[in-house]
C-alpha cells in the first residue's frame, strides 16, 4: 500500500505526552480522583499521552449521563436521524481516516499499511448501520385467541450499553460496539484497555463534532479491575458487549447476574487452520503465515494451529518458514514494516513464556523463537516470528491462546483426523481450510466447530456478516442483523378491537 502523507509528522502532532481527558456527558474531564496514567508507544517505550485513571465514582457519572440521554433527549430521535448522525461520523471517519490509523499503530502497533487498511470495514460499518437504523421493524401476527386481537411486537432499544474493548484494534473494536447501539437508540458507555485509550478518545471528538448529543455516548479510560468491573456489575447498565480473553469474559458474565443485564462476549480462540494435500501450496503460505503474523499474533482468530497433509507437509513448513524469514520487523509507522511490537514488556514476557514451554516439552524450534534487542529495537517489545514444527496437541502452544507470533505446525493424515483434533479444543472462534475440492471445502466447513470458516483465504470481515464464536469463544454475533437484534428488546403487543 502506498502511503501518501507523512505519518511522522501526523503522529508528532497528535500524542506530545500532554493529558487526555475522557468524555463525560459531553464534557472534556478528568477523573475524580485526578489520578492518571501513561499511554505509551510499545515501539519505543515512549509516552504519547497521559489519561485519567478513572474509578468507580467516574463510571457511575458516565453511566448516569448515558442513562439521561436514553430517557431524554435521545429517546426522541427518530430512526431517520440516527440515520443521519451515523452517515455524518462516517463522513468525517473517511476524513479523518489517516489520523485515526496513525493514533492506532502509536498506541498499539500495528504497522500503518493494516490500519490504513481497514477503511472499508469501519467506515463501511458506520454505513452499514446507518442503513439499517430505518430498516427496524416488528411484525404482526396472527393469533388464534378468539374474538377480534391484534397482536404485533416492537423492536425497542435495550438502554444503557457497557463496552468493554481490547487493546489490538480501537478504532474497530470501538465502531463495532458504537454503531449497532446508536442506530437502534441505545446509549453507551466505554471503556477501552488501559493499554491502548488514545484512539477512543479521538473517536468521541469525531463523533461530538458530527453533533453527537451529550451523553449518547461516553469515554472511560482506566484499568480494567477497576472501571471495568465497575461497569460490568453496574445496576443502571442494562447489556455489557465485551471482547477480550475467555477469564475476563467469564468475570464479566458473573457480574452480570445480579440484574440480569444482557451479556454479549467475543472471547479468545485457538484457531485451526488446516492444509489438504491438494491445496495451493504457494497460495496458502503467505495466508496461513498472516493468519498470525499479521498483527504479530496479537488477534483473537489467530490460526496459531497449523495442520498440514503428511504428503506435503515439510515442503509447505520449509516455504513457511522462508516466507517468516523474510518479513521486516519494525516501527508501526514505516510503511516498510510487516510485524509491529507487542503491545507490551508484559505480553513479551508471556510468549518468551510459551516458546520456552515448546522448546522444553520437545517442539522442534523450526525458526525465530528470539527477542530483538539492540537498537532500534532495544526500548521496544518485538519478538521475531517464530514457528515449531514436532509439535504435540498436549503442548501448551498448541492448547493455549499464546497473542504473540507463534505457530505451531502438525501433520495429520486422515480428514476424520484433523476435524477431530482441530474441534478438540475448548475454542471454536475461527478456522482456516485450504483445498481445491469444493466438496471437501463444503465437507469440511460443516463439520469445524467455529463461528467464522475461511477458505481458501483468511481474516475476511464484513459488516453484512456475523461474526462471533462457540464454545469458550463467547456468545453473541457482531456483523449482520443479527448484531443489532443484540441491542433490541422485543415486546409484544395485544389490542381488542371488537
Amino acid at each position: 500500500m502506498t502511503i501518501n502523507f507523512d505519518a511522522r509528522k501526523m503522529a508528532a502532532e497528535l500524542y506530545d505526552g500532554g493529558f487526555r481527558p475522557m468524555f463525560i456527558g459531553g464534557q472534556w474531564v478528568a477523573s475524580v480522583t485526578g489520578e492518571v496514567s501513561e499511554s505509551h508507544d510499545p515501539a519505543t517505550g515512549a509516552v504519547l499521552a497521559t489519561v485519567p485513571l478513572s474509578s468507580a465514582a467516574d463510571v457511575d457519572l458516565a453511566v448516569a449521563a448515558a442513562r439521561r440521554a436514553f430517557d431524554g433527549p435521545w429517546s426522541r430521535f427518530s430512526p431517520y436521524e440516527r440515520q443521519a448522525l451515523l452517515l455524518r461520523i462516517a463522513d468525517l471517519f473517511e476524513a479523518n481516516w489517516e489520523r485515526l490509523c496513525v493514533s492506532d499503530t502509536l498506541n498499539m502497533g500495528m504497522p500503518i499499511t493494516r490500519t490504513l487498511a481497514n477503511k472499508r470495514r469501519v467506515v463501511g460499518m458506520l454505513r452499514y448501520y446507518a442503513g439499517m437504523a430505518t430498516a427496524l421493524h416488528g411484525e404482526v401476527i396472527e393469533n388464534s385467541i378468539p374474538g377480534e386481537i391484534v397482536t404485533f411486537t416492537r423492536k425497542e432499544p435495550i438502554g444503557v450499553v457497557g463496552a468493554i474493548i481490547p487493546w489490538n484494534a480501537p478504532t474497530a473494536a470501538s465502531i463495532w460496539k458504537i454503531a449497532p447501539a446508536l442506530a437502534t437508540g441505545c446509549t453507551v458507555v466505554l471503556k477501552p484497555s488501559e493499554d491502548a485509550p488514545l484512539t477512543p478518545l479521538l473517536i468521541a471528538k469525531l463523533m461530538q463534532d458530527a453533533g453527537l448529543p451529550d451523553g449518547v455516548v461516553n469515554i472511560v479510560t482506566g484499568k480494567g479491575a477497576v472501571a471495568g468491573a465497575r461497569l460490568a456489575e453496574h445496576p443502571d447498565v442494562d447489556k455489557i458487549v465485551f471482547t477480550g480473553s475467555t477469564a475476563t469474559g467469564q468475570a464479566i458474565a458473573r457480574a452480570g447476574i445480579a440484574n440480569l443485564k444482557r451479556v454479549s462476549l467475543e472471547l479468545g480462540g485457538k484457531s485451526p487452520v488446516i492444509v489438504c494435500r491438494d491445496a495451493d501450496i504457494d497460495r496458502a503460505v503467505p495466508i496461513a503465515a498472516m493468519s498470525v503474523f499479521a498483527h504479530s499474533g496479537q488477534i483473537c482468530i489467530a490460526g496459531s494451529r497449523l495442520f498440514v497433509a503428511r504428503e506435503i507437509h515439510d515442503e509447505f513448513v520449509a516455504k513457511l518458514a522462508d516466507f517468516a524469514r523474510g518479513l521486516r520487523l519494525g516501527h508501526g509507522i514505516e510503511p516498510d514494516t510487516d510485524l509491529g511490537p507487542l503491545i507490551s514488556p508484559r505480553q513479551a514476557k508471556v510468549v518468551e513464556g510459551f516458546i520456552a514451554s515448546g522448546q522444553s516439552e520437545g517442539a522442534e524450534l523450526i525458526t525465530g523463537g528470539s527477542r530483538l534487542l539492540g537498537a532500534p529495537y532495544d526500548k521496544g517489545n518485538f519478538i521475531t516470528p517464530t514457528i515449531f514444527g514436532g509439535v504435540k496437541d498436549d503442548m501448551r502452544i498448541a492448547r493455549e491462546e499464546i497473542f504473540g507470533p507463534v505457530i505451531s505446525a502438525m501433520p495429520f493424515d486422515t480428514i476424520d483426523e484433523v476435524v477431530d483434533r482441530a474441534n478438540a479444543s475448548p475454542y471454536g472462534l475461527a478456522a482456516g481450510v485450504f483445498t481445491q475440492n469444493l466438496g471437501l471445502a463444503h465437507k469440511l466447513t460443516r463439520r469445524i466447530k467455529a463461528g467464522s470458516v475461511w477458505v481458501n483465504m483468511y481474516h475476511a470481515i464484513d459488516p453484512a456478516v456475523p461474526f462471533g464464536g462457540m464454545k469458550m469463544s463467547g456468545y453473541g454475533r457482531e456483523g449482520g442483523a443479527e448484531h443489532l437484534y443484540e441491542y433490541l428488546e422485543t415486546k409484544a403487543i395485544w389490542i381488542q378491537t371488537d
